[in-house]
């Protein structure tokens, strides 16, 4: 009966050691998946000034006609420069995030957009715009060669690019900061880095 009792507890040790084993491996398969399906981060499609480059300085008119400068020193916080647009679904779906981003992480946030004044008029009332910057000129546009949309700016009070890309999430608009912080240029800079380390598997060491 004793040997029963001592092959019985020799075999859950075994099963438990198994068990694991298994849980480590499955750890190990989880990271490297995590890491080759990371969410990406804004799409900078490397157009227009590039990040760390100073914007050049533009006397500009807010859509309520107050003069606004882009570009050069300035006192404040650190500015986004959302690129919207009525036509576009996803900018209508996005302008409430960027609205709570801002609020959350204390960022100056200015609107661009590059149509016909009353239909601008009417996507600031249909938002509650009236309280942002709101540029209607297709010249910013041009400067950061945006050609889709939603596109956001992170700027510094120096008016440097610290960040930029295509966005459709608060995810994204959170990776500029991010981005920005890390000392890259984009989050998928970081990500392809970690790819290669992730693929790669243990050496053996030789006896």
């Amino acid at each position: 009966m004793s040997s029963l009792m001592i092959i019985n507890e020799v075999l859950q040790w075994a099963v438990l050691a198994a068990l694991v084993l298994a849980g480590l491996a499955l750890a190990r398969q989880v990271g490297v998946l995590h890491v080759r399906v990371a969410p990406a981060g804004a799409l900078d499609a490397n157009r227009g000034p590039a990040v760390g480059e100073a914007v050049p300085a533009m006397a500009l008119t807010t859509l309520d006609g107050r003069p606004f400068a882009l570009g050069g020193s300035r006192s404040g916080a650190v500015r986004l420069l959302m690129f919207v647009s009525a036509q576009c679904p996803l900018c209508k779906g996005l302008i409430p995030v960027a609205k709570s981003f801002a609020a959350a992480e204390r960022i100056d946030l200015v609107f661009v957009g590059d149509d016909d004044a009353a239909v601008q008029q009417g996507l600031v009332a249909a938002q509650g715009l009236e309280a942002y910057p709101f540029i209607n000129s297709g010249e910013v546009g041009r400067l950061f060669e945006v050609d889709k949309l939603p596109h956001a700016v992170l700027l510094d009070a120096a008016g440097k690019v610290l960040a930029k890309g295509l966005v459709n999430s608060r995810e994204h608009l959170e990776s500029l900061i991010i981005s920005h912080e890390m000392g890259v240029a984009h989050v998928q800079d970081y990500i392809a880095g970690l790819q290669p380390a992730a693929g790669k598997a243990p050496t053996a060491t030789a006896a």
